[in-house]
């Protein structure tokens, strides 16, 4: 333990005691969201996503002392444990370094090798690796070992059974894949040829070579699909003579009789055995590497998407293009309740127009329409044109495109099913297209993160690690937000802190069954929900339709007396806190000094802190402080930019590369990193989040490839 924290403290900057602290807690069985915004005092003031690397850190090298143990037992039992060995399992800082000592140990299966030591070979090869023989020669040391019953006819099969012994001995040592692993990293390059004349995606690798050491991860990712795809020849190119000087150094003794015999195995062991395997590692841990990148970049443009400002109590128009079979049509009200549906046919080949703006008009009318949402799919762009057309008989009406992705897995999908029985595919994707611009974090938790589309290669992922890392992302945002217990769908509910699938469900059940809670406590009497569910989830749930106003705030039960204890030292009461008369809360609690309120109130400083701020505004929703999303009431052709023209737009996709930004063409423009800013910067994501509003230059357009050029560091120049 004292090690696991020793560890952790130096790789995250952080104090022993604080990172003691957070392994206990979660050992205890505490969520990340819960431990980020209820414990404090325990570990620093530490954010979610923080804490999340380390509990992620904390497992890995948990599981790294658990293979530890175990490959230390299995060479044990073998009773070829030396504490030389025993201090090299200790010392190995990652699985791969640990296998890679392992591996001499492991049972193989049927090699050259094996069954050279099935002859009777492996004292010969013994004695000729020695390499301490300096007179004589290699087939009198080879002569006792010629057995025609073992196999061995002659002097030449001993020889090149124990050249077989000795070449699977060197391509086992630990030190010399490691020696070459550095040196493919720091001196080797990546090659990737083409296989097909035909132009494609990967055209730009079709001839492609770049030093190990400076790749980035795209160009990884983007180089594995192609090989997969078959369109890529891929390998990677070692300097064959420094990397058998690191063989050679390693296994080499000069001024034996067997010194070249030796070198030969080694040459052999290289080029046959080495190498082919490194190669395998370096390019799987370049992978590794690559796909954790793109995880964690998937997961910083998730979290703002989630986190994009609500359009709130605006009764919404979802639109959802398409051609032969019709634009589908929902209009929900300011609470995402399904007012009207319907199609209609103005792009191609009905070209309806008029009969669609008609249609859509008595809607608008009828219901109150405030703003449309249109995908972005197939037909967007002709629907954005005849959308922005139709609403200029209605000044009090904007629209905007919105990322559809993963709403036709939504419509499919047996929640959809279940959401809407009575509604077809295409209207339950319309009902998706219209609340994601009412509240994005609400309807995008039904749908699969991998489906929303906001990464790079996220196909290409392991599954496993990419659902629990984005899984993460969606837990933190939900609860960051809170839930109204009393309306929030049991998708929702079931990423609150401390319930699961099935509690959620029964909280639905119970709701429809008993009538509205009144209360947070009232939670304890749903199924499944015991003390400890409770302690997890209670400070994320809000009701607005309580009698104490607490239970509407972020401030966790266990802290309620606490809360009314600064408030009875500051003057006021629940009563005033109700009524928003408590906006000199802050300054109040400054003049005090918040060591006495803390000590007074029995709680830590960042606790009155955050009690402070819940109190201030009550039910406030952290998307309210962030710009709002931009709605549109014209639209433009990609055939009418121009270069220098200035346009406003939204980040849609942040990758490794560059930004991709909505100007409102239908087509997203790409911002090069190197047309960001003019400083330097190693990623995208250091300047621009996802659903940022930005402006930006247009430096080029191609209309025939789609493709648009933008800069952000143009803008002012």
């Amino acid at each position: 333990m004292e090690k696991l924290i020793a560890i952790l403290a130096k790789e995250f900057s952080q104090e022993p005691e604080h990172i003691k602290n957070i392994i206990q807690l979660i050992d205890e069985g505490n969520t990340v969201p819960f431990i980020a915004r209820y414990r404090k005092e325990l570990h620093g003031t530490m954010d979610d996503q923080l804490i999340r690397e380390i509990a992620d850190r904390l497992q890995y090298l948990r599981n790294l002392d658990k293979r530890r143990e175990e490959i230390r037992s299995s060479i044990e039992a073998q009773g070829k444990l030396t504490e030389e060995l025993s201090s090299a399992i200790e010392r190995a800082a990652t699985l791969s370094e640990l296998e890679d000592i392992y591996r001499p140990y492991k049972q193989k299966r049927r090699t050259r090798a094996t069954i050279a030591r099935e002859k009777g070979l492996e004292p010969l090869a013994a004695l000729l690796f020695a390499q301490n023989i300096r007179q004589g020669s290699l087939e009198e040391l080879a002569a006792p070992f010629v057995d025609p019953e073992k196999g061995v006819e002659t002097v030449e099969d001993a020889l090149s059974g124990a050249s077989d012994i000795i070449a699977e001995d060197i391509s086992d040592n630990a030190e010399i894949r490691k020696a070459l692993k550095a040196l493919i990293n720091s001196k080797g390059l990546l090659i990737s040829k083409g296989t097909k004349d035909e132009d494609s995606v990967y055209r730009l690798y079709y001839d492609f070579k770049e030093p190990v050491s400076k790749l980035q991860s795209h160009r990884i990712l983007a180089v594995n699909r192609g090989e997969k795809e078959e369109f890529l020849k891929v390998s990677v190119e070692l300097d064959p003579v420094a990397a058998l000087d690191v063989v050679k150094r390693h296994t080499v003794l000069f001024g034996s009789i067997s010194s070249d015999f030796v070198a030969a195995s080694a040459e052999d062991a290289y080029q046959r055995l080495i190498f082919p395997s490194v190669e395998r590692e370096v390019r799987n841990e370049l992978t590794d590497m690559a796909s954790e990148q793109a995880i964690k970049m998937f997961g910083l443009n998730l979290k703002p998407l989630l986190m994009q400002p609500p359009v709130k109590n605006k009764v919404t128009m979802g639109f959802d293009p398409a051609y032969r079979t019709g634009c589908k049509i929902a209009v929900v009200d300011g609470t995402g309740k399904v007012l009207e549906t319907g199609v209609v046919y103005p792009t191609p080949p009905h070209n309806k127009t008029e009969e669609a703006k008609q249609a859509l008009s008595r809607m608008i009318k009828k219901h109150g329409v405030q703003a449309i949402s249109i995908g972005n799919g197939t037909a967007s762009k002709e629907s954005e044109i005849f959308i922005a057309e139709l609403i200029k008989d209605f000044p009090n009406v904007a629209y905007m495109v919105v990322n559809e992705a993963g709403a036709s897995v939504y419509s499919a999908s047996k929640l959809g099913a279940q959401e809407f029985p009575d509604f077809d595919v295409s209207l339950r994707s319309a009902v998706s297209i219209a609340r994601r611009l009412q509240d994005p974090l609400a309807e995008l938790v039904k749908i699969d993160p991998k489906s929303i589309g906001v990464g790079q290669y996220q196909h290409d992922m392991p599954e496993a690690r990419l659902d629990e890392s984005l899984n993460g992302v969606v837990e933190d945002c939900v609860n960051a937000v809170g839930v109204d217990l009393n309306t929030a769908s049991a998708p929702l509910l079931a990423r609150v802190s401390g319930l699961s699938a099935a509690s959620a469900k029964n909280i639905v059940a119970y709701r429809e069954e008993n009538g509205v809670f009144t209360t947070r406590k009232t939670v304890q009497k749903v199924p499944k929900i015991g003390p400890k569910a409770f302690e997890q989830c209670a400070g994320f749930l809000r009701l607005p339709e309580s009698k104490n106003i607490l239970d509407n705030t972020g401030v966790h039960p266990e802290s309620y007396t606490a809360a009314e204890k600064i408030l009875e030292l500051c003057g006021y009461t629940l009563k005033d806190v109700a009524k928003g008369n408590v906006s000199e809360l802050r300054e109040r609690v400054k003049s005090l000094s918040p060591m006495r309120v803390s000590e007074y109130s029995g709680v830590g400083i960042p606790t009155v802190t955050d009690i402070v701020n819940e109190l201030l505004k009550p039910g406030r929703d952290p998307r309210d402080e962030l710009p709002p999303p931009l709605l549109r009431s014209d639209v433009m052709d990609m055939n009418d930019l121009k270069p220098g023209m200035v346009m406003r737009g939204t980040v849609r996709n942040v990758i490794d590369f560059g930004v991709f930004v909505d100007i409102g063409v239908h087509q997203d423009g790409l911002v090069h990193i190197s047309e960001l800013c003019d400083r330097y910067i190693k990623h995208p994501s250091e300047l621009v989040k996802v659903g940022d509003v930005v402006d930006t230059v247009v430096l080029g357009v191609d209309a025939a490839k789609k493709r648009i050029s933008l800069s952000m560091k143009q803008v002012n120049k």
